[in-house]
């Protein structure tokens, strides 16, 4: 692999990175990575009926209870983030 090639991977990947919010950065942490993965599951879950009908079927609830415990989850998926330390 040449140089150029490395450079190229690289600004391709900068540019996904900017485009789309949930392919992190190199600041990213791992908490907030982690509540992205989960948001982004949980709005795929409510916006699709079949999986929305499976997961109430699962937890015998109606589908609007699921949709509801759904977007609840959404505000704190991972629970409250962790105290950052000042350097």
């Amino acid at each position: 692999m040449q140089a150029s090639d490395r450079f190229n991977i690289n600004s391709q990947l900068e540019h996904l990175q900017a485009k789309y919010v949930g392919t992190g950065h190199a600041d990213l942490s791992r908490f907030e990575w982690a509540v992205n993965i989960q948001r982004d599951s949980y709005a795929s879950y409510v916006g699709h009926y079949p999986m929305l009908a499976y997961f109430a079927i699962a937890e015998n609830e109606s589908i609007g209870r699921e949709r509801y415990n759904f977007m609840q989850k959404m505000l704190l998926p991972c629970g409250l983030p962790p105290e950052k330390e000042d350097d």
